[in-house]
């Protein structure tokens, strides 16, 4: 079985556990004041680094719910960046807005990307080189090419309460620049719909590599770009990011650099 095989198993396998727990109910505890954490998001992560041990054993993994700490098989060549559910304030609330994200890198070089989302059932996969899909249906960016007709996506970081007027000069910023601006609640998500042409741009503080490493490649693939808030390269631990379809991107830079 191949990476890339293994990653799509992973998820959707992932993705049905989280499901599982959808219908019949589960337990939530709190990491922080609005950090969340449930026994689906456990279960989900468990099976998946059970199932990377298994075919992969000497390959690192990097897990949201593990303490974002590398596993002990640290000298592999390959890290996996998972998070088990990437969404888990919209899951607990019963709110169909939730995946699994799985991304693969070599000497932090994306090289594989998967993300599930188990209410649509759409799987969303991408491989250097190869191209995008959802369900196989290959993917491209949008095509919108002036910032003022597109629509933009954005989140915000769970210490937003205590920092809430660094993070809305961007909202500001971008609702008065664009077609529209949306806040889903997975940020896995958010970067799938700009690999997918729903969204033409992506941007947020704050993330972490399990936020970003499927969708960071995902939308290389179907054409877009990928920098940090501020226009230099981008890599999973560089916390703030930009994405869009790279047609509005220095449009997008340029509101950002006008920011105090």
């Amino acid at each position: 079985m191949t990476i890339f095989d293994l990653a799509i198993r992973a998820a959707r396998e992932a993705g049905a556990i989280l499901q599982d727990y959808a219908a019949r109910g589960f337990q939530i505890s709190s990491k922080g004041r609005i950090d969340l954490v449930t026994e689906a998001d456990l279960a989900s992560e468990a099976h998946i680094t059970a199932l990377i041990r298994e075919h992969f054993p000497t390959h690192s993994i990097l897990a949201e719910e593990a303490g974002g700490e590398r596993a002990a098989h640290s000298s592999g060549e390959y890290t996996w960046i998972i998070d088990p559910l990437d969404g888990t304030t919209n899951f607990s609330h019963g709110f169909p807005c939730y995946a699994v994200s799985i991304g693969v890198e070599q000497g932090g070089r994306p090289e594989v990307g998967v993300i599930y989302d188990p209410t649509r059932d759409e799987l969303f996969a991408a491989e250097r080189g190869r191209g995008a899909w959802c369900n196989e249906r290959p993917l491209r960016v949008s095509r919108i090419d002036q910032l003022e007709r597109a629509l933009v996506v954005s989140g915000f970081p769970y210490d937003v309460r205590e920092r809430m007027e660094a993070y809305l000069p961007a909202w500001r910023a971008f609702l008065s620049h664009t077609q529209g601006v949306r806040r889903l609640g997975s940020a896995s998500l958010d970067m799938a719909c700009v690999a997918s042409g729903r969204m033409d741009g992506f941007w947020e503080q704050g993330l972490h590599p399990w936020d970003t490493a499927a969708g960071w490649i995902l939308i290389e693939e179907a054409g877009g770009t990928v920098t940090r808030m501020d226009g230099t390269p981008y890599d999973n631990f560089s916390g703030s990011l930009l994405c869009s379809n790279g047609a509005i991107h220095e449009e997008m830079l340029a509101v950002l650099r006008t920011l105090p």
